[in-house]
């Protein structure tokens, strides 16, 4: 819901089909995903995969690419609840309300990972009764209003006078962003009371997500045609809820604050795991971002440092967005990063299942490898800003890998993992 009108304008109306096509494109990579956390329960991600797989230099870009895309995904949520928080309640400035939005998500990751999850399980809850909602007002509008034939009720997949191929390929590629969020799952491998749960969660993660939200533009699709322009494209969901039963314009607008509230706290945490990997491995100062507070067992300083680049970035992206908004800006940014790091655990996943598997099969085969060219084409196909920032952020990350070993004559890292997270078999 939060870049519906981005999506549409891109796809000329097409959101429901791009999200379709990236739902199948991500499930290959969640397979990946979940897989590669039962052989390796370890709080790096893909980041581990890669660097175990295929070696440390490798994993190292896959760790830089990921610490892209975790690191933007707090700052794109403080961005759109300020956003809308601002649109809600004009008298409170935008800055006042990152900060306010900055402090909630650092404040409830700090308290540990159950507060966190118990949080965020309430949000579920609230945010899938308003959901219903939406559904049962979007149905009673369309069945009240007049349409032209039984078109009306295809166009959201496929309307022959706007498709155009070029622009699904880039919606897709921005689609994307509504699954990010299943990877993140692995990196809490290590506090999984069964690693092995993962893979299935992994999954299920990415199929919810992908149906739900497939559902849910269509009907805003039907309730507002592409042939009517949006009164705001950042805050178009809210203007279809409205449409569909007025008191639904503050309620959904809420909403999508509660849904972000979730999505933030819960990456920031992901962030902070993946910078705690990397600390411990030594890509990054171990002193500071590989050690773990004692009592609540999480990587603190990682946590607040998090919450401190995502302010920085909710104040610095509006402002140099220019005729993209911020939050666009931070989704190409995003992107980039995560779609190099799902690249790089479906390579490690065909190395791990196929390559050192002692019998093949064609499945251990096909996943991984479709997976990774599937998004290499997303990749391929993100904007001119999400090319031109993502090389400048991995050029920092060579510089700093060149600086750590002098000139790549030291070893980058170190993946010795502890006894309790040690690498299983691989299995057939």
């Amino acid at each position: 819901m939060t870049f519906f009108g981005i999506l549409s304008q891109r796809g000329h109306g097409h959101a429901a089909s791009m999200l379709l096509i990236a739902m199948f494109a991500m499930l290959l990579t969640a397979i990946s995903y979940g897989r590669m956390a039962r052989a390796y329960p370890s709080a790096g991600s893909g980041f581990t995969y890669v660097g175990r797989e295929i070696g440390p230099s490798w994993g190292y870009v896959a760790g830089w690419s990921m610490v892209l895309d975790y690191l933007v995904q707090p700052i794109i949520n403080v961005i759109f609840c300020s956003q809308q928080s601002h649109v809600l309640f004009p008298d409170a400035p935008y800055w006042a309300w990152a900060v306010f939005f900055t402090l909630l998500f650092t404040g409830l990751n700090v308290q540990g990972i159950k507060m966190s999850a118990r949080f965020n399980a309430v949000l579920a809850a609230g945010m899938g009764v308003v959901v219903a909602i939406f559904f049962m007002a979007a149905i009673h509008y369309i069945g009240n209003h007049p349409h032209d034939g039984a078109g009306f009720y295809t166009h959201p997949f496929y309307d022959p006078h706007t498709w155009a191929l070029p622009g699904i390929v880039s919606g897709t590629s921005l689609a994307v962003l509504a699954f990010l969020g299943f990877d993140g799952i692995s990196t809490l491998s290590e506090e999984a009371k069964n690693p092995r749960d993962v893979l299935p969660a992994t999954v299920f993660a990415c199929v919810a997500i992908g149906l739900l939200s497939v559902l849910e533009v269509y009907a805003a699709q039907l309730v507002w045609p592409m042939t009517e322009p949006f009164p705001d494209i950042d805050t178009a969901f809210t203007s279809v809820a409205g449409r569909a039963w007025s008191p639904l314009f503050g309620v959904v607008g809420f909403t999508l604050i509660v849904a972000c509230i979730g999505s933030g706290t819960g990456m920031q945490l992901a962030a902070a795991r993946l910078l705690f990997s990397m600390g411990r491995s030594g890509a990054l100062p171990r002193k500071f971002f590989g050690t773990v507070e004692p009592k609540r067992q999480i990587p603190r300083n990682n946590v607040l440092i998090v919450g401190a680049i995502a302010f920085a970035g909710a104040i610095i992206l509006p402002a140099i967005a220019g005729e993209a908004t911020g939050f666009d800006l931070g989704a190409s940014m995003l992107n980039f990063g995560a779609l190099i790091s799902f690249m790089g655990v479906n390579a490690a996943a065909f190395v791990h299942f196929y390559l050192r598997a002692k019998k093949k099969n064609f499945f251990n085969l096909a996943a991984p490898v479709i997976g990774f060219i599937v998004c290499l084409l997303l990749w391929w196909n993100l904007s001119k800003e999400a090319w031109m920032l993502g090389t400048i952020w991995m050029v920092i990350g060579v510089g700093v890998a060149a600086w750590k070993t002098r000139g790549f004559r030291t070893n980058l890292l170190s993946f010795d993992l502890p006894p309790d997270v040690a690498p299983e078999a691989p299995k057939v």
